[in-house]
């Protein structure tokens, strides 16, 4: 045990008393003493004056250290308090469920997700708590004995489990995670309980699209009927009856339904039952009869019931087998809503997936009550596993799929075959298309068939690692049982018995991925952006890219790229000269760089796609998509056609499915569970992560203003000091993983900030470049502004001066008309009208031609009639800004420019090179850029943003291409061959001793090797 969890000190030692100070002083003095005779800060000099080790440097370990804390502070008998005796805190407590507000706040420190503290730490704090006279400051024990009271009465259940492979870990309860969600007012508003027909017919979110809509099964929804959501007001998706005559109902047509208001619904089906108004079902509708009343009723209760949907993610990472979260589809992207699961370095994802998959089945049988946390009511909810977003590999384990090297290697669809196969021109198109879709029942099926050739004692290929385990023991069991003398049974009836144990233990031979209904590991693991695209295809573009070039083409490549304008883009400020010396060790975020400004090396606009935030004609969308997959891969195969055959990341005709599923904030919380990890003594990590990744729930429940059940049964909250502390420190909300945006008004500005002692300069629009611009007239010549650093757009974006934005036309008879520009500048009245904050911009406009430029395929921007126009628009008409390059290869922009170089924050006396643009005014709409892509193709006509095919007949294409690979396979072979007979022939004269005596034949044969090598390359 750790020598902390004994460490105690008396309540004398420490109470203030005007009689002691000189004791005080004195033993104040004789701990500095200590502490620096002992070298507390400095482990090294520490183990010196211990004497711990002779002249060799000390190894020490989180623990270690923890424990020389320990003594050192027993050493020197810190004071502290000994354990209250005293009962629990009222509930009228401001800071309940503590005794104090020092409790609270050290609780608080404890449980900071990214700033964990160690135990001898933490004895520190409160030793200098005590020693500035804070009041009720704990012992340490008696603070972790208040922690652990808070948890079993209001924190999460870690739960131990095992395997269906006997391996152990813990897991914190899904059941209580969510419980909290819908428990916290917070919360509980954003949680999405139904699809939505978005007003507006745009697809942002994934309860708008169509698998919620009607691929679902309704019994996996929220019941106890498909409902919808619909402005604002829920609908019932309804079949429509018919009655006839003699009371027998039809359904009209099973394939189509209707919305009904659910505030126009009058009676139940149970009502209806009572009130004797049900109709007789007619035999084609027998059915329908058999499912009514729905069985949840029973389980309801008379309660709400609700599914609450949940993606669950698992990661390899700090040396663990795997770790879990589970997150809600209904909640913001932040590391606050990331609930971990379990973690574990024995049992893999699919082991721990089985216990998290029992758990989730449970409360299909039982319903998890719960109080609303907006309502108020007691509400009821499931769980539902709906997605599996983990990365690629740890996906194609989940699918059962073979990977990267198999001959099929492609989890989504049964595209692929033999090398040979590959190589022929029906194989080799088929690559570049979706092959036939793979299902979690042909899986299944698959593997029936091996599991019962196992019984027979026969080993087999295995695509799924679970059920390996299984396989091989069967095969020992089936070998072991024959060869047992005391046997009788023959090998058919040790077959039979073998398979009669698979069909009786089927939830446990097969992976639970594969089990849970309403999830399809084939459909459900959604391709990721971030491996697929950045660190893949950008990854190999970049690659043969950068390493042609030369010395002098890195420097002005480095020139270019730190050129580039970077208002526009969703990047940080590039770091060119950075990204050119380590070309060969960039990450995401340098790759998300150079897919958005990589323009003279990166064709198409296939990342610009996949980064939008919804879909407005989902159609549209997906033929877009459709062509610039098609480009992506056809370059590559033009380039080395055997890259479709090599690199599994080109397979990517499945690419649409990854709308809106980044899954970044998991990798995040990589930090935090790390944290975890490095405080444990790594006896028990899988628990001791699990226990304190509970905690942090706990607190974070508590201090939303979450509800939960006391040992009565009452629900109870904590107290006012409590709820409010976070509401009044944004500090610790955004400690905790919580990001609030700030609130933002459209066409409201910010003014420019001054240097101290300066006073804010007024200014006429007489005396700006507005005096020319088309509506001049319209304003007041004498009226007085102030210069603005930014105003905000419709979008809700900061846009600054030389901002490039789309914005709606003041012109009278403008009839809406959308017209774009750079902003000049930002002005607001210098004493506006009561109840008004008037403010415009002042925009240089350009026109976009009509034809898009031909090398870069990108709509040109240029000045109207090739002069400047100036156009004053007021700040609420601005649309959106976008992101805008200038042609400097038309120009002929060079690094003739010459400044000092930043160091430090500081010009050093170094200088540099850097582009200066030339005065060409003809640009570029960047169509590779992530932000706003959405805006710029639905605001531009389709002509301009319509991807466009770059091989017309593909198939004609991957024919010619399939040849050449053919054609290369032969060179190799005769060139193995032949290194075959060169190795030969080297082994006979080495073994004889003797001089070369190959025939003629033998050496004209690999001389013509040699040379259609040659010839190739």
């Amino acid at each position: 045990m750790d020598q902390l969890d004994t460490y105690k000190f008396s309540v004398d030692d420490f109470t203030l008393h005007p009689t002691n100070n000189e004791i005080l002083d004195a033993q104040s003095e004789r701990l500095d003493r200590e502490f620096e005779h002992r070298g507390l800060w400095n482990m090294h000099a520490m183990a010196d004056a211990l004497d711990l080790h002779s002249g060799e440097l000390l190894e020490t370990t989180e623990d270690q250290e923890d424990a020389l804390f320990a003594e050192i502070l027993e050493t020197a008998k810190v004071p502290t308090l000994e354990p209250s005796t005293s009962s629990l805190p009222s509930r009228n407590e401001v800071f309940y469920p503590y005794d104090s507000k020092t409790m609270f706040l050290l609780d608080t420190l404890d449980n900071l997700s990214r700033l964990r503290i160690s135990n001898s730490l933490m004895c520190v704090f409160l030793w200098i708590l005590r020693e500035l006279g804070a009041p009720d400051v704990p012992s340490f024990d008696h603070l972790r004995n208040i922690q652990k009271s808070i948890r079993s009465r209001s924190g999460i259940p870690t739960i131990p489990a095992k395997s269906h492979f006997g391996n152990i870990f813990y897991i914190n309860d899904p059941r209580h995670l969510i419980a909290q969600d819908w428990a916290s007012p917070e919360v509980r508003k954003h949680i999405r309980v139904y699809p939505e027909i978005p007003e507006d017919g745009v697809i942002r979110e994934i309860w708008h699209a169509q698998k919620w809509r009607k691929d679902m099964d309704c019994d996996l929804l929220s019941p106890m009927m498909r409902w919808v959501t619909f402005l604002q007001e829920v609908y019932a998706d309804v079949l429509i009856v018919e009655i006839n005559d003699s009371g027998f109902a039809t359904v009209l047509n099973k394939e189509s339904t209707t919305l009904i208001k659910a505030s126009e619904l009058s009676r139940n089906y149970l009502d209806l039952e009572h009130d004797g108004g049900l109709p007789k079902w007619a035999d084609t509708c027998a059915d329908l009869s058999v499912k009514m009343p729905n069985p949840k009723c029973a389980l309801a209760k008379g309660d709400p019931l609700y599914t609450s949907f949940v993606e669950y993610f698992s990661d390899d990472v700090s040396g663990n087998r795997t770790k879990q979260w589970n997150k809600h589809w209904n909640l913001l992207q932040q590391e606050f809503h990331v609930h971990f699961v379990s973690s574990s370095p024995h049992a893999s994802t699919t082991e721990q997936y089985g216990k998290f998959k029992e758990i989730v089945e449970s409360t299909q049988r039982e319903p998890v009550k719960v109080r609303d946390g907006v309502s108020g009511q007691t509400t009821r909810f499931s769980l539902q596993n709906m997605v599996e977003p983990s990365d690629n590999p740890m996906q194609s384990k989940i699918a059962a799929s073979i990977g990267a090297k198999g001959n099929f290697p492609c989890r989504k669809c049964e595209v692929g075959g033999t090398q040979a196969e590959k190589r022929e021109d029906k194989g080799y198109h088929a690559l570049f298309e979706s092959g036939t879709p793979r299902s979690k029942d042909g899986i299944i099926r698959e593997l029936e068939k091996q599991l019962h050739l196992a019984c027979s004692g026969s080993a087999t290929g295995i695509k799924d690692a679970y059920a390996q385990h299984w396989i091989q023991d069967l095969i020992s069991r089936f070998h072991t049982t024959k060869s047992d003398p005391k046997n009788t049974k023959t090998p058919e009836e040790i077959k039979a018995d073998l398979i009669q144990w698979v069909m009786d233990n089927r939830d446990k031979i097969y992976s639970g991925f594969l089990t849970t209904d309403g999830f399809d590991p084939t459909k459900d693991t959604p391709v990721k952006i971030l491996y697929t695209i950045l660190l893949r295809i950008i990854k190999y573009i970049w690659h043969n890219t950068h390493t042609s070039f030369s010395a002098t083409q890195k420097l002005t490549y480095s020139h270019r790229l730190q050129a580039t304008e970077t208002d526009g883009l969703s990047i940080h400020a590039i770091r060119a000269n950075y990204i050119m010396q380590y070309a060969g060790s960039l990450i995401g975020t340098q790759f998300k760089i150079l897919a958005q400004t990589n323009i003279f090396h990166v064709r198409g606009i296939l990342s610009a796609l996949l980064w939008f935030p919804e879909i407005r004609n989902l159609q549209k969308y997906l033929a877009d998509i459709k062509v610039a997959v098609a480009n992506v891969l056809d370059t590559f195969a033009k380039l080395n056609p055997s890259k479709m055959i090599t690199k599994i990341k080109l397979l990517c005709s499945h690419i649409s499915q990854m709308i809106s599923l980044a899954t970044e904030i998991y990798k995040c919380f990589n930090a935090v569970f790390r944290y975890c990890l490095i405080l444990s003594n790594h006896l028990a990590p899988s628990r001791d992560i699990a226990l304190q990744l509970a905690d942090q729930e706990g607190l974070k429940h508590r201090l939303i203003r979450g509800w939960w059940q006391d040992e009565k049964g009452e629900w109870i909250r904590a107290g006012d000091g409590v709820r409010q502390y976070m509401c009044e420190q944004p500090v610790l909300r955004k400690l905790l993983g919580w990001t609030e945006k700030p609130a933002l008004l459209i066409g409201s500005v910010r003014l420019k900030a001054l240097p101290k002692k300066t006073s804010r300069k007024l200014v006429r629009l007489s005396e700006t470049l507005a005096a020319g611009a088309l509506n001049y007239a319209s304003f007041d010549a004498d009226v007085q502004w102030h210069y603005c650093k930014y105003a905000i757009s419709e979008s809700l974006e900061e846009c600054f001066e030389s901002s490039w934005v789309f914005c709606k036309s003041p012109l009278p008879n403008a009839n809406n008309l959308i017209v774009l520009g750079r902003i000049s500048f930002i002005l607001t009245l210098a004493a506006p009208p009561p109840d008004t904050d008037e403010a415009v911009v002042v925009l240089e406009l350009f026109q976009v031609l009509s034809e898009r430029d031909p090398v870069f395929g990108m709509p040109v921007l240029m000045r109207c009639d090739g002069e400047k126009t100036y156009l004053i628009v007021p700040s609420k008409n601005l649309k959106f800004k976008f992101n805008v390059q200038h042609d400097c290869t038309t120009a002929k922009c060079t690094a003739s420019g010459v400044r000092k170089r930043k160091q430090e924050r500081q010009d050093s006396e170094v200088t540099e090179n850097f582009i200066e643009h030339q005065p060409l005014d003809r640009y570029f709409i960047n169509m590779h850029a992530f932000y706003n892509a959405h805006l710029v193709q639905a605001t531009l006509p389709r002509s301009l943003t319509i991807p466009l095919p770059i091989v017309d007949d593909r198939k004609a294409f991957h024919s010619e291409l399939a040849s050449q690979l053919r054609a290369m396979a032969t060179v190799q072979a005769a060139m193995r061959k032949g290194a075959a007979i060169f190795d030969s022939g080297e082994e006979d004269s080495s073994s004889n001793d003797e001089e070369d005596d190959w025939s003629g034949n033998e050496v004209d044969n690999i001389d013509f090797v040699l040379d259609i090598s040659d010839s190739k390359l």
